[in-house]
């Protein structure tokens, strides 16, 4: 992608110092890391940067502070786990700016790494303040963004940094960018899109956007209630949103004109009450949901054409799943959709981009997520790209 610097276009970085932006908001559980998904993800940028002789200071969030310093927010927690990822001895900074980082950078080596305290201590951190900005800045030869997960906000170490320094995208955000602008930006047709979830209300722009993009939107979960209730399908007590019909039906006439085919299910799972394999469960056309049933998943044959439509097609954009896949057995359908789009990249007809986390947690139940062309952690910055919104920190990245 041309329109942005990547490590590839940095020259000789022995000796200077790299401020490299990285997602390091970890889940814990008593003082523990639970899941080093994002450190793995932060390792091949600042382990490249050091190998080649860069001072590296990590610029990270952690929690929501709100510019105080909270002892329980501090980035000195991660220190160890980030550690013992990276294998390798890491300075633990208690500034982001200021003498204490130009005494730190003394006193590392080339090819040395550190960790500067949660950004988000300093209420310049999401103001943007350019005098926050100008003060990291002030230690740093160059900047380096391998945050994707962040880039839908403009902050300081987010943004701010991208414009008074050198900029380029490490190797996560790169990786990221390259399989969106394969999946939307300039995609292989046909394009298949899944959009998925409770409701209507949390991805109407996302919707309205996708249908003048994509040839094919497939809508499950409970979303799809809502425009099967608009299209005058008694859809029983299934979680639906009555108010939002008109929007609903504006969804379906703009993909009308723009040519792009809604796939509704037509045959569903149904149930009286909303638990794991619940007595009362069958699987029924659309139109014979009873006034006591709830649609809880999309049925095996309407799944079945979905397969069939995802064979015609070369690109699909997964986000959300089609049934209430936390509660077996309403896990069937996204598992079975997702073991055919997992096939059918397997075998090189599909390119399948996912991303949010409901999303990569179903695919991680479907046992296929390592078999998708890739699958996007970020859950903010991956709805607005879905949205066809400018995401400010990739913007800050791009070329002259």
């Amino acid at each position: 992608m041309s329109a942005f610097r990547t490590l590839d276009d940095l020259g000789d970085v022995n000796g200077k110092v790299a401020l490299v932006r990285v997602d390091l908001n970890l889940p814990m559980q008593d003082g523990q890391v639970t899941d080093d998904t994002r450190i793995r993800a932060a390792m091949p940028t600042v382990l490249e940067l050091a190998d080649k002789g860069a001072k590296v200071l990590i610029l990270a969030h952690f929690g929501r502070p709100k510019g105080d310093r909270v002892s329980t927010m501090s980035l000195s927690l991660v220190l160890g786990a980030v550690e013992d990822v990276f294998g390798r001895e890491i300075m633990f900074v208690p500034e982001v700016a200021g003498d204490v980082v130009t005494q730190a950078i003394g006193i590392l080596r080339p090819g040395d790494i550190a960790i500067l305290e949660n950004t988000r201590f300093w209420k310049g951190e999401e103001k943007n303040d350019p005098d926050l900005v100008k003060a990291i800045a002030a230690n740093g030869d160059f900047y380096v963004n391998d945050a994707f997960s962040a880039a839908h906000r403009a902050h300081a170490s987010t943004e701010g940094l991208a414009k008074v320094l050198p900029a380029y995208a490490g190797r996560s955000m790169q990786a990221e960018l390259e399989a969106l602008e394969k999946a939307l930006g300039t995609p292989e047709r046909p394009v298949a899109a899944v959009v998925g979830g409770a409701k209507v209300s949390s991805k109407l722009d996302v919707l309205k956007h996708l249908v003048g993009q994509v040839d094919h939107l497939i809508i499950g979960g409970g979303m799809a209630n809502t425009f099967l209730a608009a299209k005058g399908v008694d859809v029983g007590k299934s979680l639906c949103e009555h108010d939002l019909a008109g929007t609903a039906n504006e969804i379906l006439e703009a993909a009308d004109k723009s040519g792009c085919t809604v796939h509704l299910p037509y045959e569903v799972v149904v149930a009286q009450e909303f638990a794991a394999n619940p007595a009362s469960l069958r699987t029924c056309n659309v139109h014979e949901v009873a006034a006591d049933e709830m649609i809880l998943d999309v049925g095996p044959s309407a799944v079945e054409a979905l397969a069939d439509v995802l064979k015609t097609c070369r690109t699909l954009v997964w986000n959300g799943p089609l049934g209430a896949f936390e509660t077996p057995p309403f896990d069937e359908a996204t598992v079975a959709l997702a073991k055919t789009a997992a096939a059918l990249t397997r075998e090189g007809s599909l390119i399948s981009v996912a991303g949010g986390g409901d999303t990569v947690a179903a695919l991680n139940h479907a046992g296929v997520a390592g078999d998708f062309s890739y699958i996007s952690t970020a859950g903010g910055a991956f709805l607005e790209w879905m949205e066809g919104k400018e995401l400010p920190g990739v913007a800050a990245l791009a070329g002259d």
